[in-house]
């Protein structure tokens, strides 16, 4: 069985990041979905479980971060071209997502990204597979 992995993000208003993923496509297990978490289908073996700060707090002794001041990780996504990153990415900046940095482009890479509305920052990156020698 593969592994799987399960990013486990802290959000202010579950109702808000559930609405801001779904304009963004993805769907939600509602098996792993209540009223102090949701578990963000990515794909068949990645998963976001956006859970309530007081809810995520019980996980933890550390304080959480201040997104508003201060970064806790960088979650990157790939996607099937360069289209695809512009999509996802034009969509979030479209659904109350803010811009994080500069588009990218390294070589046969191609990546842009965005804020989410709790503060996480979201690399999409393509990377053309015919331009990488084996």
């Amino acid at each position: 069985m593969p592994t799987m992995i399960f990013v486990n993000l802290p959000v202010k208003d579950l109702d808000r990041s559930k609405d801001f993923f779904t304009k963004l496509g993805y769907t939600f297990n509602p098996q792993f979905t209540d009223e102090n978490a949701a578990c963000l289908v990515i794909s068949d073996t990645i998963y976001a479980m956006l859970l309530t700060e007081p809810y995520f707090q019980g996980f933890t002794k550390r304080q959480i971060a201040d997104t508003a001041t201060t970064i806790e990780s960088i979650v990157c996504l790939s996607a099937d071209s360069r289209e695809d990153v512009d999509r996802l990415v034009n969509t979030a900046l479209t659904s109350g997502g803010t811009p994080a940095n500069d588009t990218m482009e390294q070589g046969p890479m191609y990546g842009r990204s965005f804020i989410d509305p709790d503060g996480h920052h979201w690399e999409v990156t393509y990377m053309d597979p015919t331009a990488i020698e084996n």
